[in-house]
């Protein structure tokens, strides 16, 4: 009788399948999800993922107006609204990136500080006119206050003695201080000056002195005195109606009672006289 034995089957709880491990799901939260929400969630995310990226979106636009709000509180100090909302909107960034849900505080309570600081540091960095140090900066607004309530007290401007005292500072340091405040912002050249009473204000470049081409002929001026004096006095008589009473040649020749021609000679020898001893003062100082 044929062998009909078989193989024993192997029992189908000890066959076990091997299946690839799935990443653990994010709950992505729902539309009425908070700012706190949605940040724990893009934290867990990791930076990289674009699904970070879609929430962190949804966060700037439940916070925006706030940011906005903040921007416009600065409003009118010599910077354009734009840059003042760009400037927020870059607090608002670092807020997002800085903020951890895991400390239990509102994000509120950590945006707000943060967008009001980068507020007051864009107008820091790009208001002064010129660079000062940042404790000057600082207390640029000290200074103002505490000038401010000394001239309400005594209806006059303080003295850098009585600031320094309010201020607890050296009288050099509140002396530099105002120096640095008065380097906040600059007027345009091209600005009208409307401190005359004129219909038509000047320009303030209109107040700018000129450079004085005079100052060039004193040095020839103050040499020519001594030869001048040199001279005889119908030489330096001639001179004078020539070159200060602008009298004509003609007019010259009436005066002293001969020709023209007579004046026109003794004009080019005195100035040859004067030319050749002017030339050798200069090369004597040479």
């Amino acid at each position: 009788m044929p062998n009909t034995a078989t193989t024993p089957k192997t029992p189908r709880t000890a066959r076990k399948r091997t299946r690839p491990l799935s990443r653990p799901r994010t709950r992505t939260p729902g539309e009425n999800a908070s700012a706190e929400e949605l940040l724990a969630a893009a934290r867990r995310l990791g930076e990289g993922d674009p699904r970070a990226d879609r929430l962190r979106e949804r966060v700037v636009l439940l916070h925006q107006p706030l940011a906005k709000k903040i921007a416009r509180r600065y409003q009118g100090r010599g910077e354009p609204l734009e840059d003042l909302y760009q400037a927020a909107m870059v607090g608002f960034t670092k807020a997002m990136r800085g903020y951890d849900p895991s400390y239990g505080k509102p994000f509120v309570a950590y945006l707000v500080p943060t967008v009001t600081g980068e507020v007051k540091r864009h107008f820091r960095d790009h208001t002064w006119a010129m660079r000062v140090t940042r404790t000057q900066q600082e207390e640029r607004s000290k200074l103002r206050r505490v000038s401010s309530d000394f001239q309400q007290e005594h209806a006059r401007t303080p003295t850098t003695a009585e600031l320094a005292e309010r201020m607890d500072m050296s009288e050099e340091e509140v002396h530099q201080l105002i120096q640095a405040s008065n380097a906040y912002q600059c007027l345009s050249l091209e600005a009208p000056d409307t401190s005359g009473a004129e219909e038509e204000p000047m320009r303030l470049e209109d107040h700018l002195g000129s450079e004085d081409h005079g100052l060039e002929l004193v040095d020839q001026r103050e040499s020519l005195k001594p030869a001048l004096a040199r001279l005889p006095e119908r030489d330096r008589r001639l001179l004078g109606l020539r070159f200060f009473c602008d009298h004509t040649q003609t007019e010259i020749a009436d005066r002293m009672g001969c020709s023209q021609m007579h004046v026109s000679r003794l004009l080019s020898g005195v100035l040859d006289r004067l030319r050749a001893e002017m030339g050798e003062t200069a090369q004597a100082r040479a």
